[in-house]
């Protein structure tokens, strides 16, 4: 039996409509892009992300860690790639590492 995830409701098309009218549509991507990096990272990785945000197609990763935040620097653009093949390249252009 497939276990639901916490934001499992973001797929709904009423959710999508809702966030298209009222502007948010980005900060429901940034959710999608952080549940992605729940999956692809380890767990204690994943935790010393502090928060995802879309801001003009700039995908802005917090991080804690000096460690990873140093390899998502190195490895800016496999992120980038990663992420335009998951959800469309035309929804973003870079990735800032803050």
């Amino acid at each position: 039996m497939k276990k639901n995830k916490k934001r499992e409701f973001q797929s709904s098309e009423l959710v999508k409509s809702f966030a298209r009218i009222h502007g948010f549509e980005d900060k429901l991507v940034a959710f999608e892009i952080k549940d992605f990096l729940e999956d692809y990272l380890d767990e204690s990785l994943f935790q010393e992300i502090i928060s995802v945000n879309l801001d003009d197609k700039i995908i802005q990763l917090r991080i804690n860690s000096p460690l990873l935040k140093n390899d998502f620097k190195m490895r800016k653009s496999f992120y980038l790639k990663k992420f335009q093949d998951k959800f469309g390249e035309e929804k973003f252009i870079d990735v800032q590492i803050l």
